[in-house]
């Protein structure tokens, strides 16, 4: 059976009302042979995303305007080959009724180890994955620290997602950390790029599993400088006031981008590595 996700802006909307909403689509979704799975609300917002089972779209729409009338903006069909709880995790697990906040944004990061290809020339095939290997390690162990998520690996690097920002921004201090403590008795030194951004599941502009968030987190890692960590403006703003530092890199020419796109930031790390964020 299909899986969808859909979004719906209902700002003003208390999760009493809510959770009463979603008891309703539970009443007659048997009538269409739909099974409403869970949903995340972000009340600061008032966005929803509900997850559910269904023969098509029409069904799950369907059940929302015959159960009380709040239809989804957008009604995405989730891919099978990318499970969804690598990316959100454990899903909200509540009585049907009962209310409740789950919040639905996440942090997108992307890792990827510098200069590949002139690795593999210098070092060989079995050097470079070796270096590949290390990296690995270090952000597997990095990513069970902070709660993060492995989404794929990309050849390169690792696609990571996190439910917090600020553990995000942890992970990806610890592992340049790592890797420069790593470096300063290493025979073979190597560098990683991180690029890090964050967003809501599904978009009106983009219809898919975070796709906007993922597009720019792989487009400021291949931004960023060799072992530097570059971060959207989103990500910023939801570390005010934590113990990270950045820098304002201006407009930045981003692959894919119709135009250069201010507001990206980095946190300074060449002066404090040793030190740690400030």
């Amino acid at each position: 059976m299909p899986m969808f996700l859909d979004r719906h802006d209902v700002p003003g909307v208390t999760p009493e009302e809510l959770a009463d909403a979603h008891k309703l689509d539970v009443a007659i979704q048997d009538k269409h042979g739909v099974q409403y799975l869970t949903y995340w609300f972000e009340p600061e917002n008032g966005s929803v995303f509900c997850l559910a089972e269904g023969p098509s779209k029409q069904a799950i729409e369907t059940v929302h305007r015959e159960s009380h009338g709040l239809l989804a903006s957008t009604i995405l069909e989730l891919d099978g080959f990318v499970p969804l709880n690598n990316f959100f995790g454990a899903r909200p697990n509540h009585p049907v009724g009962t209310a409740y906040t789950a919040p639905a944004l996440r942090a997108i990061v992307f890792t990827d180890v510098c200069g590949s290809v002139a690795q593999t020339q210098e070092l060989g095939d079995d050097g470079h994955m070796q270096l590949l290997k290390e990296h690995n390690e270090i952000v597997r162990s990095a990513l069970v620290t902070h709660d993060g998520r492995e989404v794929k690996h990309t050849g390169d690097g690792i696609m990571a997602a996190f439910t917090s920002v600020v553990s995000a921004v942890d992970f990806a201090v610890e592992v340049q950390r790592r890797l420069h403590e790593r470096n300063q008795k290493a025979t073979v030194p190597f560098e990683v790029s991180i690029g890090i951004s964050a967003g809501e599941p599904v978009t009106d502009d983009n219809e898919d599993l975070f796709g906007a968030a993922v597009q720019l987190a792989a487009r400021l890692c291949a931004a960023a400088a060799s072992g530097d960590i570059a971060v959207s403006v989103a990500v910023r703003e939801l570390c005010m006031g934590k113990p990270f530092r950045f820098e304002d890199l201006g407009e930045l020419p981003l692959k894919g981008m119709p135009e250069p796109t201010r507001s990206y930031a980095r946190i300074v790390r060449r002066s404090t590595l040793d030190a740690g964020p400030r």
